[in-house]
């Protein structure tokens, strides 16, 4: 499944997007706001996640933008039995609005996937990450969890949020490609 926003290329990613995937998240403030990835993020890391295979009903991207490459990911996973969204962004492009850009998108395809409702939650230590879970649409749910960082090696404190999509009517029209 391929999506375009504004700025973005949302698209799944191959095994020889590894050295592009290391180059963007290869830095350890990116690495420790996720709960899944290691620290330190090596080669066979990012071939591992480059290769990961995909399922249609929760499908996870690189985000691509054109002329300058790769520069994060996001995508859909589960977690205690719903559907979770998840992102990172390369340093270099911290500020710039492409997490939101890209968790709207999240939104918007999982709404068109037929998910009633969607997950999210951030280390209440990265604040920057509810901001933008906030501005499209996620509220929190009042719960800080207990959530394992493996980059961390450890329990971390997670604020929880959710968003009922059918709550909300679609704010575009998809067209994706499979």
């Amino acid at each position: 499944m391929f999506h375009v926003t504004e700025r973005l290329l949302l698209r799944p990613s191959w095994p020889e997007d590894a050295p592009a995937i290391l180059s963007a998240i290869g830095d350890e403030a990116i690495v420790r706001n996720l709960a899944r990835a290691p620290w330190p993020y090596g080669p066979e890391d990012a071939l591992a996640f480059a290769s990961m295979k995909q399922d249609a009903r929760i499908p996870h991207f690189l985000l691509e933008l054109p002329g300058e490459g790769v520069i994060g990911s996001a995508g859909f996973g589960e977690q205690a039995g719903e559907i979770e969204i998840g992102y990172w962004i390369a340093r270099k492009w911290w500020g710039q609005g492409f997490a939101t850009e890209a968790s709207r998108a999240l939104v918007d395809l999982g709404r068109f996937l037929g998910h009633e409702r969607l997950v999210a939650g951030h280390f209440v230590d990265n604040p920057a990450s509810g901001k933008v879970l906030r501005k499209v649409g996620f509220q929190p749910t009042g719960a800080v969890a207990k959530r394992f960082s493996r980059a961390r090696g450890a329990e971390t404190d997670c604020a929880e949020y959710a968003l009922d999509l059918a709550e909300q009517s679609p704010r575009i029209e998809l067209k994706c490609a499979a």
